[in-house]
């Protein structure tokens, strides 16, 4: 594996590789291409998304099309009321016939990408069996610790926090998520091609694997490697500092928070064939990757303010470092 900083011919090669899920997602999921992107940097930056947004809106979809983009199988759990911590990481069996206790491993143990569809629709219980696979790649239960597949990535839907019938996810789950997005309706021209490919073929049908294993793989190392200058880094700290201390905010982002929006920053990078992360890669990610690690003060509930007015006042508040590469060693 390559060391040191990317080569800008390696970037470029990254960018084509990156490039062709890109548009392998946007063949399926119509009118949503900035959505994409930002799945995509999340896959490239190793971390799990959260999708929430209303019934129908494609993420489902959007799922399975990255498990054919990828070439690996999508392993979907449907989370409801009556689901057990047990249902997801395994649990043991006692066969009669043979006297033999045997560890039956749950849908998380050979899986590289798994649906999470309606997490909040199960118990908390059943919501934390999922920290220490998203933390540390590996589950344990009942004396057992089964090493989850590399790479492995969770993509989870969530139903609005208004309908009934939902547990609202705590703060540290939702710190696990890279970043939480919205898929949100697609364009009237969009919805019209939606609508018109119904009538003739499954658009899945034709699509083409885009990347391999070995390839997603590579391209993750790529993002690491990815250069963040001394003053973008300060930028980050500088932004989760005054989130820490805004007087609507009741609790800020975590240095956990800081570290994924460094690295969605080489992500994004890397999609646009840059060896170095721009100030403008944070300020565009900042509201997809922070705020819904946010919790407000109970001030900004009582008056309705919401987190994304909130970071725009950030980022009109915090000085913006110089973006040209010299300035950036």
């Amino acid at each position: 594996m390559s060391t040191g900083e990317l080569s800008s011919a390696e970037a470029l090669g990254a960018r084509r590789s990156a490039g062709r899920l890109l548009d392998s997602l946007s063949g399926v999921v119509l009118g949503r291409r900035a959505a994409l992107e930002l799945v995509v940097a999340g896959l490239l930056a190793g971390g799990h998304v959260l999708m929430e947004d209303v019934p129908g809106t494609g993420k489902t979809l959007l799922a399975e099309a990255l498990a054919r983009g990828l070439n690996v199988p999508l392993r979907r759990v449907q989370f409801s009321v009556d689901l057990l911590p047990s249902d997801l990481l395994g649990t043991s069996v006692y066969e009669r016939s043979t006297g033999v206790v045997r560890w039956l491993p749950g849908p998380l143990a050979d899986a590289h990408l798994v649906l999470v569809d309606d997490i909040n629709r199960a118990r908390p219980s059943t919501q934390a069996a999922l920290l220490e696979a998203m933390a540390e790649g590996q589950v344990s239960v009942e004396g057992h610790t089964t090493p989850l597949p590399s790479p492995f990535m969770i993509l989870a839907t969530q139903n609005p926090a208004d309908q009934e019938g939902t547990f609202p996810l705590p703060a540290a789950q939702l710190d696990r998520f890279i970043m939480r997005l919205h898929l949100g309706y697609p364009p009237r021209t969009s919805e019209l091609a939606i609508l018109d490919r119904l009538q003739s073929r499954d658009p899945q049908a034709d699509q083409p694997p885009s990347i391999d294993l070995s390839e997603w793989r590579s391209l993750q190392a790529a993002v690491r490697r990815v250069h963040v200058a001394w003053a973008v880094r300060a930028y980050i700290a500088s932004l989760s500092d005054r989130l820490r201390r805004h007087p609507l905010i009741g609790l800020g982002p975590s240095p956990r928070a800081s570290q994924m929006l460094a690295r969605m920053g080489q992500a994004r990078a890397l999609l646009a064939g840059r060896t170095y992360v721009l100030p403008d890669d944070i300020k565009q990610l900042i509201e997809p990757v922070l705020a819904h690690r946010l919790v407000p003060a109970p001030g900004a509930m009582l008056h309705g303010i919401g987190m994304d007015f909130v970071l725009a006042d950030i980022l009109d508040d915090v000085p913006v470092p110089w973006d040209d590469r010299e300035r950036q060693s």
